[in-house]
């Protein structure tokens, strides 16, 4: 498996081109399973399926709750696939949560909206400027990054059931000047391939392959600056709520930490992390009880690599990597002590911290998927006893899923630290092979992958 520099791992293949409408499948883990087994491009097109059907799975005397594949399984967590969606539309290449609403982006210029958690449909946002590459929602607000390389802004409400939305502008605003180009020069020359949002400032952050992030002030949807943060194309970025850090990956191999300057719309680069120099795909932050914080990075050789915030400073010190994944990291997702990751090899991973401490555990490891999972999105479910998740997930091989996890208490936990220097873990790793949808496979083979 080659991890190419220009060319990105999770590339989409495929044509946009209207198809039938999507279909919601309930199964157990199980019944998934053995039917993820059988996949390939025919049963999508199954006679058996309905329009927007919801089908209940037949009673199953086995307890759809799963325990982890893991040689030596955690006790204290459960998971369970609760929902299968197969998307005709084409692969989805973004989830967002608000107001118990899902949003999924995806090939077609449709923003499908799904009710929380059971995924049956409340609408959808329909944007006639292509392919969805990004979404970010906040509160009534709802961000999609396009094709044509703009940022649309959309306000939505829910009540009743019933979905309602309406366009506020897109940014940045074309030139009301017939005789000047509609080209705008804020615009960003390549696709946003990621947003961030900082609530104190109303800042929005986005990030694209042309190697430069822009912040843009919601009030007045105006650009207040942009500037080149790295080398090579950006494919992650967040902003620490707390302090209002901005923190960029991209497919150079680095990490950077940013900080507005004070009084002034102006960032400057405070810090560079940059461990090993294989792409940085994904990134995540992880708050501790010692208000400080870990920032999570994935990359292509299949490390998350971790650096932990000094309590007194903005320096982030590397405090070693989790080891799992046989192949690219491609998203990242936390809540609470726990880490989930989802990658190329078709797997998702649940991690958790040992509070107050580096050490990490992997819990779970849910195969559901048969091709790469390029999107994550973890929401907290509080229960009387146990600590409950709900984690919603898309892969290349056009499905989206939800989980429900549960973490139950657990006095005796044994954690496994990797430190950076087992490469006897590593090697093993990368000699076990996954298995792959068919029909991604194939793709991938023909080299079917935007730029």
């Amino acid at each position: 498996m080659e991890y190419p520099g220009k060319r990105s791992l999770f590339s989409v293949m495929g044509e946009d081109t209207t198809r039938s409408p999507t279909h919601l499948s309930v199964e157990t883990h199980q019944e998934m399973y053995e039917h993820d087994l059988q996949y390939s491009p025919e049963m999508a097109c199954s006679p058996h399926n309905t329009r927007h059907g919801l089908i209940i799975a037949p009673p199953s005397p086995e307890s759809p709750w799963t325990l982890s594949p893991l040689q030596t399984p955690s006790p204290s967590l459960l998971y369970h696939c609760i929902a299968s969606l197969h998307r005709h539309e084409g692969t989805i290449y973004s989830i967002a949560v608000s107001k118990q609403v899902v949003f999924t982006g995806s090939e077609s210029n449709r923003i499908h909206a799904w009710r929380q958690p059971d995924c049956m449909e409340r609408g959808y946002v329909k944007a006639n400027c292509g392919e969805v590459r990004a979404i970010l929602a906040c509160g009534n607000m709802l961000f999609t990054a396009h094709k044509d390389h703009r940022v649309r802004f959309w306000n939505f409400t829910v009540s009743d059931g019933c979905f309602q939305y309406k366009k506020v502008c897109s940014i940045p605003r074309r030139s009301s000047f017939l005789l000047f180009p509609r080209t705008n020069t804020q615009q960003h020359k390549h696709c946003v391939s990621c947003m961030a949002y900082y609530h104190a400032e109303g800042l929005l952050y986005t990030g694209s392959h042309d190697r430069t992030v822009k912040a843009w002030r919601v009030s007045d949807k105006k650009c207040v600056d942009s500037f080149v943060a790295h080398e090579d194309r950006v494919n992650a970025i967040l902003v620490n709520q707390d302090d209002g850090c901005v923190f960029t990956c991209s497919s150079d191999g680095s990490v950077k930490i940013w900080r507005r300057v004070y009084r002034e719309d102006s960032h400057t680069l405070t810090m560079t992390l940059k461990f090993q120099p294989s792409p940085m795909n994904a990134l995540a932050l992880s708050p501790s009880f010692n208000n400080n914080c870990f920032l999570y990075s994935g990359s292509a050789d299949g490390a998350i690599n971790f650096w932990e915030k000094e309590r007194m400073s903005y320096r982030f010190n590397h405090g070693g990597f989790l080891q799992g994944h046989r192949f690219s990291v491609l998203c990242l997702a936390t809540i609470e002590k726990l880490i989930f990751s989802g990658s190329e090899d078709t797997t998702i991973r649940i991690w958790r911290r040992e509070e107050g401490s580096c050490y990490h555990e992997c819990l779970a490891v849910l195969d559901g998927h048969r091709g790469p999972v390029k999107c994550l999105v973890a929401c907290l479910e509080m229960e009387k006893v146990v600590m409950g998740f709900i984690l919603y997930s898309s892969s290349l091989d056009q499905t989206f899923k939800v989980w429900r996890v549960k973490v139950l208490p657990d006095e005796n936990i044994c954690y496994d630290y990797v430190d950076q220097s087992d490469s006897r873990t590593q090697k093993m790793e990368y000699e076990m092979n996954p298995v792959l949808s068919p029909s991604w496979v194939k793709k991938k083979l023909q080299g079917n992958y935007f730029q």
